[in-house]
């Protein structure tokens, strides 16, 4: 019977609804007061715009709402565990279930087997809905709130070197060979490092080699003399390479592409450590799920009469929260280089194992 992870159907259904209900009012609760004191913050900065309105406002609700879900569920869930856990001992239900002769493994299978399903749903939520809505957020908030640029791939101030020289642009949109930067600015620099002449357009589009800059305005800085220039072309060391390569955002990329950018980074000699690390990271984040039932699964035993069910709630919370704290600064520990994107990505997911099973065995098997 120790075996059998799922004795009793009945019981199984009775824990695993019980769970999934809980873990679903724990995220809704937290996502709706979130998000109302982040529309507390930023209501003055959409209103502030000409235009917007109660419209803009749901827009904003609605993009940002997909990111709380992604990074609250795993709290929900270990909220959850420990809401259902301590309920479940506060009413004697762990003792009478330990009496009919199932082992603390036995009582946490359908809460490890709920935190699988659900780390499969965040997953597929993640690629499908939270990447899409942090590259539209992210392009929004970067024109700050005007119009929601149709292309969520533009980004906002960006800038490129060639060699001395800088090619800045307020805007970058398009892909490709129909890159186009808007209200640009080249600046002509010496060796030595200071402006010579300064060259400003509305608009450039890619010429190949080099950017074309139409009805552009250029400023000597010897002569402090202004001259309109009808074209020009600029900055023919900025090629297309440089230009995609300023586009990758882990957060707002699904597994596939961020893939294709990382293979791309590497072609180009540039340092991918960071989105190695978020590459993993997308694949281990949702599995912490999982994790949740058995950090918190110290809550549900021990005698409720001892008085020491509280003290037990606060070390399953503890042991939770200690791994998302583990789990970030391994992450920035990865983004900085200090370790490898692998092992920055899974070790805080396995060595909290280790330790939830430990305090399991230890105190109840």
């Amino acid at each position: 019977m120790l075996l059998d992870f799922f004795p009793s159907r009945t019981l199984t259904i009775y824990l695993a609804k019980m769970f999934a209900v809980r873990i679903f009012a724990v995220l809704a609760m937290l996502v709706l007061v979130l998000m109302m004191l982040d529309l507390l913050g930023k209501t003055g900065d959409i209103l502030a715009v000409e235009g917007n309105g109660d419209a803009e406002l749901w827009l904003y609700a609605s993009l940002r709402v997909p990111q709380l879900i992604a990074r609250f569920l795993p709290y929900s869930v270990l909220l959850a565990t420990i809401i259902t856990l301590a309920g479940l001992n506060q009413n004697s239900e762990v003792i009478a279930m330990k009496a009919a002769g199932l082992s603390a493994h036995q009582i946490l299978a359908p809460l490890l087997m709920i935190g699988m399903v659900v780390a499969a749903i965040s997953f597929a939520f993640n690629e499908r809905i939270v990447t899409r809505a942090t590259a539209t957020l992210k392009a929004w908030e970067d024109v700050e709130y005007a119009a929601v640029p149709e292309d969520r791939e533009t980004r906002a101030n960006v800038y490129f070197n060639d060699d001395n020289d800088v090619l800045m642009g307020a805007t970058l949109s398009g892909m490709g060979e129909n890159s186009v930067l808007t209200d640009v600015a080249f600046y002509e620099r010496d060796e030595a490092g200071m402006i010579v002449r300064q060259i400003t357009a509305d608009r450039a589009t890619f010429a190949g080699p080099g950017w074309r800059l139409e009805n552009a305005s250029s400023f000597n800085v010897a002569t402090a003399s202004t001259r309109e220039i009808d074209e020009i072309i600029v900055a023919e060391g900025v090629e297309l390479g440089q230009v995609e390569l300023r586009r990758v955002d882990p957060d707002a990329e699904p597994l596939s592409r961020l893939s294709d950018s990382i293979d791309a980074l590497q072609g180009a000699g540039r340092r991918t450590a960071e989105l190695e690390a978020k590459w993993w990271h997308k694949i281990s984040g949702p599995l912490s799920a999982v994790l949740m039932p058995l950090l918190g699964a110290v809550a549900g035993f021990g005698l409720a009469r001892s008085g020491n069910l509280f003290i037990r709630a606060v070390i399953g919370m503890a042991l939770g929260f200690a791994y998302f704290v583990v789990d970030n600064s391994a992450l920035a520990m990865g983004s900085f280089g200090g370790y490898p994107p692998l092992l920055a990505a899974w070790a805080p997911f396995f060595l909290f194992l280790l330790v939830g099973e430990t305090v399991l065995i230890r105190t109840e098997e």
